[in-house]
């Protein structure tokens, strides 16, 4: 609550009005005077740590409730609803949304709990996915509780780079009675870990990296020893279907292991005196690029935050398969389909490496500050020669400048490649690579002339 004003006028007023109280008798309980009540509940000032205090003596008042906006992700999940090609031709700003979910908090999550469930009506997926992703983001994918629990499991298992198989095998032998056997391709043919309760084996496919034994054994660690906090996590959420409920389960799993594996404080540590190497990162902490990608996005502990980076896996056809974007406000990446125009494309052809690129989206005519993205290949499922993706992460220009992967890469505005949502969202003209004309514009034909695109549209 310290870290920034609370504006929550709406939420007093309504407390307010539930206990049937005139300002003045509210005022009166909360020792303040009725005109500073009034301010507060007008959102003309914010409420104190003082006057929440008494919220929750007087009222017995659960701080929580006083940031409804938590619940729909913030203004950034706002922005990503009106986002949405139906509402294009209104021209509603971030602005006017700030307005509108800090005056009617609750008329915001009404219209984002409508948008959200809208599926049938042309909304997005009410699947189970884009339920769990939503859980996701409201928490910014930064799970503080389980952090903590997995660095301290850590530090007391004394896990490190050069022994990291053999601490957590040991970990499972002695704690679960449970050996580690590596198994050939014939016998695992389509699984890559499997838990054989008769036989008390944790059992690896061959095909595994050493990076992904690590983390099938972290993943086995954290399903046996944190199964009651992400289990009181997941009903928590209080999903209506038990899909996404098992979805959001195994996030956190891995969340767990991830957590494990690149213990917060060591892990951050190693960020800021590399300038965020990936490379030098993977090798340290011996994990793969995916892994170290989520990794990126949860860096978000209070008192001890890092940079705010975006991840997203894609497939060839364009596609996202994962998209986390934690505290980060990048919003082209939550589009079902990517720009072409961006690099992380060209990765499917220079395998194994790094492809950096400095791009800003370019939607409305007024380009934003530039991302610098920075997209590699990873197989699947940690085996070679399985699925090939390839993940991409990336983060504010203004935050970039003293990464060790921007040495070289020149952050002015007018060098960005401009890139958009995906073509159906994107109202750039004249691209020479739009496949779709954009949803929400009128398309124009001229007879006299033939532009570089084939689809034309009026602007505004």
């Amino acid at each position: 609550m310290a870290e920034e004003a609370l504006f929550a006028g709406p939420a007093v007023r309504r407390l307010r009005k539930r206990e049937g109280l005139t300002q003045a008798a509210t005022a009166a309980r909360l020792d303040i005077s009725p005109s500073y009540l009034n301010l507060i509940e007008r959102n003309q000032r914010p409420v104190s740590a003082r006057v929440m205090m008494q919220l929750v003596e007087q009222f017995d008042f659960d701080p929580r409730s006083l940031r409804e906006d938590e619940s729909i992700g913030g203004i950034d999940g706002l922005v990503r609803r009106f986002a949405d090609e139906r509402f294009a031709d209104l021209g509603i700003d971030r602005e006017e949304l700030q307005e509108f979910l800090t005056s009617a908090p609750q008329a915001a999550a009404a219209f984002a709990r409508l948008y959200d469930n809208a599926g049938d009506a042309g909304g997005p997926s009410s699947d189970p996915l884009s339920g769990s992703r939503r859980e996701i983001e409201r928490w910014r994918n930064h799970f503080a509780d389980l952090d903590r629990a997995a660095e301290e499991l850590a530090d007391e298992m004394r896990l490190s780079r050069g022994d990291m198989g053999v601490a957590l095998a040991e970990r499972l032998r002695e704690r679960h009675q449970l050996s580690v056997r590596i198994l050939p391709r014939e016998v695992l043919p389509d699984s890559l870990r499997r838990l054989d309760l008769h036989a008390r084996q944790v059992q690896l496919s061959e095909m595994l990296s050493s990076a992904s034994r690590n983390f099938q054994l972290a993943l086995q660690l954290a399903q046996l020893e944190f199964a009651d906090d992400i289990d009181a996590l997941a009903k928590g959420a209080k999903f209506t279907d038990e899909a996404a409920r098992a979805l959001f389960a195994r996030h956190l799993t891995g969340y767990v292991a991830a957590a494990l594996i690149m213990p917060y404080g060591r892990f951050l540590r190693a960020c800021e005196a590399t300038g965020y190497d990936l490379p030098v990162l993977e090798r340290r902490f011996g994990v793969s690029f995916e892994q170290l990608a989520h990794r990126l996005t949860t860096l978000q502990r209070v008192g001890q935050r890092g940079l705010p980076f975006f991840m997203v896996r894609l497939d060839r056809a364009g596609q996202f398969s994962k998209t986390f974007t934690g505290a980060s406000t990048a919003r082209f990446v939550e589009s079902e389909t990517s720009c072409p125009l961006w690099h992380a494309h060209r990765a499917f052809d220079r395998a194994g490496e790094l492809q950096v690129q400095f791009v800003s989206l370019d939607n409305t005519g007024d380009r934003d500050g530039g991302w610098l993205t920075m997209a590699r290949t990873v197989e699947g499922s940690g085996a070679p020669g399985e699925a090939q993706f390839v993940v991409a992460v990336g983060i504010e220009a203004v935050l970039a400048s003293e990464l060790a992967q921007a040495r070289g890469i020149s952050l002015r505005p007018d060098d960005a490649q401009p890139i958009g949502p995906g073509c159906a969202r994107c109202h750039r003209i004249r691209c020479s690579q739009r496949s779709l004309p954009p949803a929400g514009r009128k398309l124009a034909f001229d007879t006299i002339r033939r532009g570089v695109t084939p689809f034309e549209f009026e602007q505004g």
